[in-house]
């Protein structure tokens, strides 16, 4: 089974005068970074947060908030005179700052400074989260977790689809490069002999010993069968990762890297323009899947 570093999800609950909402978001890391954004009070759930999560992720750059209200208390808000009073002289410094650059700006506007969050006080029924409150939030971690994995995997099902797709693409380049292999073998073999013939005619003395070496060195030189080998090789390593359970991103990096070189020896060593055809195709779709393998667990 794939799955996806990326992923989204959220939980949210109230009990006993307080409301919250966790939020769990992940992007790609080379290994498991956690950051934890926890209001005061709730320190003691970042121990379970740790360990829950690392026994079900092991890659990814994960970031949980929890966001927590109290209720308010009355239910009206009481006016902050200090803030007020700070909003005023904050606005008047700013028409001041236009007015000295010659810039307009609209005038100053008293439902503008009401509408302020910091203008308004609302009395809540106390600043401490209760042990009762903390457990009641705490019991939505599991939940949060679960639907946190679940949207990985759905994800990573996706990333299954078009990485399987891809390496359907590379087999048949490489079923292509080895086709026109005796083609290629013809082309090799005329050009040898022509390059022979000229180098017969301008050299008065004939060293054919060192001709045949020259000639068997081209030879092994010119040779792509074993590129050819450990593509397919690599093919069938892919395809048993894609059907592992775990985390496999690593290993699948590690594997297009070695795709790609063997793609690079295939192209360097073409001397056809059919095989440097498919060998650049073979490289475009390489870099392709890496790119999809850098969003694997």
């Amino acid at each position: 089974m794939v799955n996806s570093m990326t992923a989204f999800a959220s939980e949210s609950g109230a009990q006993d005068g307080i409301t919250w909402v966790w939020e769990m978001r992940s992007v790609n890391g080379r290994g498991l970074d956690l950051r934890l954004r926890l209001p005061e009070g709730c320190e003691s759930l970042e121990a379970i947060l740790k360990e829950k999560i690392a026994k079900r992720c092991k890659r990814g750059n994960i970031n949980v908030t929890l966001k927590l209200k109290r209720d308010a208390v009355g239910g009206l808000p009481t006016l902050n005179i200090q803030a007020l009073e700070a909003a005023v002289w904050a606005a008047k410094q700013a028409q001041e700052s236009a007015k000295a650059e010659r810039l307009e700006i609209a005038p100053l506007q008293v439902s503008g400074l009401l509408e302020l969050s910091s203008v308004f006080e609302v009395r809540t029924d106390g600043e401490q989260t209760s042990q009762e409150q903390l457990d009641a939030v705490r019991q939505d971690i599991p939940g949060l977790i679960s639907a946190f994995v679940e949207a990985r995997a759905a994800e990573g099902g996706a990333l299954h689809k078009i990485l399987s797709g891809q390496v359907d693409q590379i087999k048949k380049h490489v079923s292509d490069a080895a086709g026109v292999l005796d083609a290629r073998q013809d082309k090799i073999a005329e050009n040898l002999r022509v390059n022979v013939a000229k180098l017969l005619l301008n050299t008065e003395r004939k060293d054919e010993d060192r001709i045949t070496q020259e000639l068997a060195l081209l030879a092994v030189k010119s040779d792509v069968t074993e590129e050819i080998d450990r593509l397919r090789a690599h093919i069938d390593a892919a395809r048993e990762l894609l059907e592992q359970d775990g985390p496999i991103g690593r290993k699948f990096d590690f594997l297009t890297q070695e795709f790609n070189r063997e793609a690079n020896t295939l192209c360097s060593k073409s001397n056809f323009t059919d095989l440097t055809r498919i060998g650049l195709d073979l490289k475009t779709v390489i870099d392709q899947m890496r790119e999809q393998v850098q969003n694997v667990e």
